[in-house]
């Protein structure tokens, strides 16, 4: 059963979080990769999550 869209928004309301949060830590220069590994995970995660929500919202 596809998740409902309040539960998808409340996903996406959290890992915009989780990358606010990866942004804060990163620093300025010589950014290590696992930071930017972490931060693309989320950022692919979080395009899914919106693409599901355009979709049940049509």
């Amino acid at each position: 059963m596809e998740p409902d869209l309040k539960a998808l928004e409340k996903k996406l309301k959290e890992l915009d979080e989780k990358i606010a949060e990866v942004n804060k830590r990163m620093p300025a220069h010589s950014v290590k990769p696992p930071i930017m590994v972490q931060l693309f995970e989320l950022e692919d995660e979080r395009e899914a999550i919106v693409k599901k929500i355009e979709a049940l919202k049509r």
